[in-house]
């Protein structure tokens, strides 16, 4: 006897995301990607040398190279959530509206340091091409690693500008921000 078929029930339909929301997404996607990457180059480099006294060649080099890639991709993610730390002794106690131009005036102070920081950045991965610089062991050139940490660095403006704009024309697109969320 065959059993009766059972209806599931509807998938709720996905909020439509924009094409910045999906570029948000996609900025914290490539972060994430190089924590995973650096994780598990220090992994498999302890693993290594722990219990085969095996070195990975220029696992150092890519270390340092892939950790400064992922510090600028960082910058890149944490930047438009707000989700970095921060002491907010005065913020916790004004009104909506001075925590909103405080908002504005921190991202427009961030926006500027990493724009002047991305234009040091690009400089060195110029110079750095120029220079020919090689990994110790495999004498593989820098300039790329340097080149995606740029790029990082990019995106972080990119975000760090769009949420300068969202916070000044759009606030309730940033969602949440002005919840003090208390460390316990």
């Amino acid at each position: 006897m065959a059993e009766p078929q059972t209806e599931l029930p509807p998938r709720p339909a996905r909020p439509s995301r924009n094409p910045m929301d999906r570029f948000i997404d996609g900025i914290e996607l490539v972060a994430a990607f190089f924590v995973g990457v650096v994780a598990i180059d220090i992994f498999v480099s302890v693993l290594l040398r722990y219990f085969f006294s095996v070195q990975i060649p220029d696992s150092y080099d890519f270390g340092r190279l892939l950790l400064g890639i992922l510090i600028f991709w960082g910058i890149a993610a944490t930047s438009y959530r707000g989700t970095h730390i921060t002491v907010d002794l005065v913020y916790a106690n004004v009104g909506a509206r001075m925590k909103r131009f405080i908002d504005v005036f921190a991202t427009l102070v961030l926006l500027f340091v990493v724009t002047v920081q991305t234009y040091t950045l690009f400089d060195k991965v110029t110079s750095t091409y120029a220079e020919n610089l090689a990994t110790f062991d495999l004498r593989l050139p820098v300039w790329p690693f340097y080149l995606v940490a740029w790029i990082g660095d990019v995106s972080a403006v990119l975000l760090i500008a769009v949420r300068t704009y969202r916070l000044i024309f759009h606030p309730e697109l940033i969602g949440g921000q002005y919840q003090i969320k208390p460390v316990e």
